[in-house]
C-alpha cells in the first residue's frame, strides 16, 4: 500500500512539472512575440535628381505585302538601312539590340461569306538602340524615320542613368537621415532613450522625365524630333526598426 502511494506521489509530481514547464513555454513564446514588437518603428525617404546620361528608344520596321517573301524582302531592305543610320550616326552595335521579330497573316472577314480572308502578310522587326549621346536623339531618330521610309516604327523612348550606384548612395544618406530624425523625435516625444537600429529593409524607384515633344524648325522651315531628357528623380525608401534604452 505504501509503495502505491508512492508511485502516486511520483505519478502527481511529473504531471505538475510538466504542467510547469509548458506554461513556462508558452510565456516564453508569448514574451517572445512581444519582444518583436518592441522598439521604434519608422520610414525614411531619400530622394536625388539628376540628368538621364542615356536614352533608349525602341524603333525599327514594319511591313506588308501579299506575299511574306515580299513583306519580308521589304522589311530586310528597310531594315538594313535603318541599322546603317543607327551606326552611321554613333550607335555602337552593343547599344543595338533586337527585341522583336514577327511574321503574321493579315487577315479581313468577308461578310459575304462570313468567313476570314487573307489579304496578305506583315513583317515587324524591331531594336532598341541604346543612345549616349542624348543631345543627338532627335537627329539619330529624323534620320532612322528617312531610312524607313513609310515602313518606319518608333514605339516607345525611356530614359536612364548608366551607372546610378553614386545616386543611389545619396538618396540611401539622406533616408536612413530621415528615419533617425523622425525616431530620435518620437523618442523624446515618448520619455525614452534612442537605441541602435535592429531592423532596416529598403526598396527603390525612379521616376521618368516627361515624354519627348516635337517642335517646328523655323531656321529650315521642316520638322526637327526634339527630345526633353528632364530629370530622373531616385528615390530610396527604408524601413527602420530602433531599440529602446
Amino acid at each position: 500500500m505504501k509503495r502505491k502511494w508512492i508511485m502516486g506521489a511520483a505519478l502527481a509530481a511529473l504531471v505538475l512539472a510538466g504542467l510547469f514547464l509548458y506554461g513556462c513555454g508558452s510565456a516564453a513564446s508569448v514574451n517572445g512575440a512581444s519582444s518583436q514588437q518592441t522598439g521604434i518603428w519608422v520610414s525614411g525617404t531619400g530622394k536625388v535628381e539628376a540628368a538621364p546620361d542615356v536614352v533608349a528608344v525602341q524603333l525599327g520596321i514594319s511591313a506588308q505585302a501579299k506575299t511574306v517573301a515580299e513583306a519580308q524582302s521589304q522589311a530586310t531592305a528597310a531594315m538594313a538601312k535603318v541599322m546603317d543610320a543607327l551606326k552611321s550616326n554613333g550607335v555602337a552595335d552593343k547599344d543595338i539590340q533586337t527585341l522583336y521579330f514577327n511574321i503574321q497573316k493579315v487577315t479581313r472577314w468577308d461578310t459575304t461569306t462570313q468567313q476570314e480572308v487573307t489579304i496578305g502578310y506583315s513583317v515587324t522587326n524591331e531594336v532598341t538602340a541604346k543612345i549616349r549621346q542624348i543631345g543627338n536623339a532627335g537627329l539619330i531618330i529624323d534620320a532612322v524615320a528617312q531610312a524607313g521610309g513609310d515602313l518606319t516604327r518608333v514605339d516607345s523612348i525611356s530614359f536612364s542613368i548608366d551607372d546610378p550606384i553614386a545616386l543611389y548612395d545619396q538618396a540611401r544618406e539622406k533616408a536612413m537621415a530621415d528615419a533617425s530624425d523622425k525616431a530620435a523625435s518620437l523618442a523624446s516625444l515618448g520619455g525614452v532613450k534612442l537605441g541602435k537600429p535592429v531592423y532596416i529593409s529598403e526598396s527603390t524607384s525612379s521616376v521618368q522625365p516627361p515624354s519627348p515633344i516635337y517642335a517646328k524648325d523655323a531656321a529650315s522651315g521642316g520638322t526637327v524630333t526634339q527630345i526633353s531628357p528632364g530629370q530622373l528623380e531616385i528615390t530610396v525608401n527604408v524601413q527602420v526598426t530602433y531599440a529602446i534604452r
